[in-house]
């Protein structure tokens, strides 16, 4: 998990209107979004009932495709 050290932006009340935070938390925060997402997907896909390929026979499929353009 990502430690962060957010810093808030007020308005004229006092209230946080916006966060800013440094690169490296930005960055941190984008990698496990999206390692959420792909494990959101995984099991999206497990529970789809849609038949699947072998990851060797779609990267085949894909470039074949490539090569006939």
């Amino acid at each position: 998990m990502v430690a962060l050290k957010p810093q808030y932006i007020t308005d004229n009340m006092g209230k946080k209107v916006s966060v800013v935070l440094s690169i490296d938390d930005f960055k941190g925060i984008m990698e496990e979004l999206e390692e959420l997402e792909d494990i959101k997907l995984y099991y999206a896909a497990k529970k789809s009932k849609d038949s699947s390929v072998p990851i060797e026979e779609a990267f085949k499929m894909i470039e074949e495709k490539r090569a006939a353009k």
